[in-house]
């Protein structure tokens, strides 16, 4: 196999495992370098494994459907990876406040389905960053965080 399909593996693991129906977060020890990136525009950003894993702990809480999936094949280069996605979930937990638009009191019923693409860069097997776009004012439009145009 070649790096690009070996980072392929590594990241389909990572998009299933912990960004999927089910979290294990036990892959974020597997697969994250110790001093891992994860930005996305809708949060501050993450950095390292105890940060990474407190804030999907936090967001399943608020969540606790929260589910993302790819949405075409993965792309691969060298140490980089490419990944098209969709997903979003029912905020039915508590309150959650790590929104950079606001925070949400707990419970609120509203869901949202957005999609986005992530860039992820891998080293010697484990994920140094995972930068990701997403449509986040579509789902800040549908938690009623910002007002549609």
């Amino acid at each position: 196999m070649s790096i690009e399909d070996d980072n392929k593996a590594i990241v389909g693991q990572w998009f299933t495992n912990f960004w999927g129906k089910t979290c294990d977060l036990g892959i974020v020890d597997e697969l994250a370098a110790p001093d891992m990136l994860l930005q996305y525009s809708l949060h501050e950003p993450r950095r390292g494994r105890d940060d990474i894993k407190a804030f999907m702990t936090d967001f399943r809480k608020a969540f606790p459907d929260l589910n993302f999936w790819g949405a075409a094949d993965l792309i691969a280069e060298g140490d980089y990876v490419v990944g098209r996605w969709e997903g979003g979930g029912t905020h039915t937990g508590p309150a959650f406040g790590d929104f950079l638009a606001g925070s949400l009191p707990a419970n609120t019923g509203r869901t949202m389905k957005f999609t986005g693409t992530t860039v992820l860069k891998l080293k010697d097997g484990k994920i140094l960053e995972e930068i990701g776009l997403d449509d986040g004012v579509t789902a800040l439009q549908q938690l009623g965080l910002i007002r549609a145009a």
